[in-house]
């Protein structure tokens, strides 16, 4: 699962359930067509990455699509996606590879550098049109800043060929995207959606059902950025789809457990699935104490004084045998610019994939210790490394 404020993120497979009486019709003015002649066909989907939500709900009215990424609300060349009726997502349910076909139509051939989702209103005759029930919660209402007038804006750089489709996936990271405004107690959108084509890959496995499975969270990764995350499912089956070629790190966490880690994993539309494991040699996480980081993000401001910075996001990154990964991140109070991480003691286990089967070991020198890094849009990443103890706690603040 992920979090955040600020701006986008992810895709592909065909889910298990396609909805399809979305009748979409494209419309927009001219100016659209970057150039090349002829017309080609686009698809979009939406899914989700694993949420800290029991729900969270959008109602989807519309896509729009424009080759400028600069382009205003009511400048010519866009091009529109507009379901027959508005569409209410769950998007909890879009998890392990699942998608909600949000429609297809036809486009002028050329280059595309902006996509837009817009979200119908919350009004009298649906007033949780978009909504998020917390853990333990009840169903309350999203606040949508613009989103319904002008779209959720997303930067995308994407090609129609003439008589071909382009299809994409909008991977919407609800945990990331529903802030807390902690002085109101409102939750506010703060979209975090990528997008990308739908690969027909995935990285496929297992882990034990022993652990808390609603409290743990599987993802690939590069370089210590997680590229597509997970739940698993009741039988402990995880998929991550959508993947470039490439070289992956897979990390598994899970409340009160110690991080799982296997390095090393390829993926390639050749082989188009690739297996970690199975049944049989379902992942199982060592038992960890788990520590909290808390702390604020703020800034100095011309005066002298300080102000919050309430589009912040923390991210927890860890040093596991000569490699970066991720292991948490969530953003802050959209109004204090708190937040609270928690992060197990216990020392990582690590396997380099075989397949073979998976060997973990611990690596004791990573026990405990993180780095901090906090990001907002506009800002530099600032860092800072915390060592917890065993079921400790520890503080740590930013300030720009």
């Amino acid at each position: 699962m992920e979090k955040l404020t600020g701006s986008t993120g992810r895709w592909l497979a065909r889910a298990a359930t396609v909805v399809a009486a979305l009748a979409l019709a494209a419309c927009g003015g001219g100016g659209g067509d970057g150039g090349s002649a002829g017309q080609g066909t686009l698809s979009v989907a939406i899914t989700d990455a694993p949420s800290c939500y029991e729900h969270v709900f959008v109602t989807v009215e519309k896509v729009r699509v424009h080759t400028s990424g600069s382009a205003g609300d009511n400048d010519a060349g866009w091009h529109d996606l507009t379901l027959a009726a508005p569409k209410r997502i769950d998007l909890l349910n879009l998890t392990n590879g699942v998608l909600e076909e949000l429609g297809t139509t036809a486009l002028p051939a050329g280059d595309y550098s902006q996509l837009r989702l817009v979200l119908a209103d919350n009004s009298g005759q649906q007033p949780l049109a978009n909504a998020v029930q917390p853990i333990g919660g009840a169903v309350t209402a999203l606040k949508t800043p613009s989103a319904q007038q002008s779209g959720l804006k997303l930067q995308v750089h994407f090609t129609v060929e003439a008589n071909r489709q382009i299809e994409l996936v909008l991977d919407f990271d609800a945990c990331k995207s529903v802030v807390r405004a902690g002085r109101s107690g409102d939750f506010v959108l703060k979209p975090v959606v990528s997008v990308t084509p739908r690969f027909v890959t995935s990285l496929q496995g297992f882990v034990t059902t022993t652990m808390t499975l609603s409290a743990t969270t599987v993802s690939a990764q590069q370089n210590g950025t997680s590229v597509r995350s997970t739940v698993p499912d009741a039988s402990g089956k995880f998929v991550l789809s959508f993947l470039q070629d490439g070289t992956y790190t897979l990390v598994v966490t899970s409340e009160g457990r110690a991080t799982g880690v296997v390095t090393g994993i390829p993926v390639s539309t050749a082989t188009t699935v690739t297996t970690v494991n199975g049944t049989a040699t379902a992942i199982v996480l060592p038992t960890s104490p788990m520590g909290t980081v808390t702390g604020t993000v703020t800034a100095s401001t011309a005066s002298g004084g300080t102000s919050t910075v309430g589009d912040a996001t923390l991210t927890a990154l860890q040093a596991v045998a000569g490699s970066t990964i991720q292991v948490a991140s969530t953003p802050v109070d959209l109004d204090f610019a708190t937040y609270a991480l928690r992060l197990p003691t216990a020392a990582p286990v690590r396997a380099p994939f075989s397949a073979t089967g998976l060997a973990f070991t611990p690596d004791a020198a990573a026990a405990g210790k993180y780095t901090l890094r906090a990001t907002a849009p506009g800002r530099a990443a600032l860092p800072q490394d915390v060592t917890l103890g065993s079921g400790g706690s520890a503080t740590a603040n930013f300030q720009y």
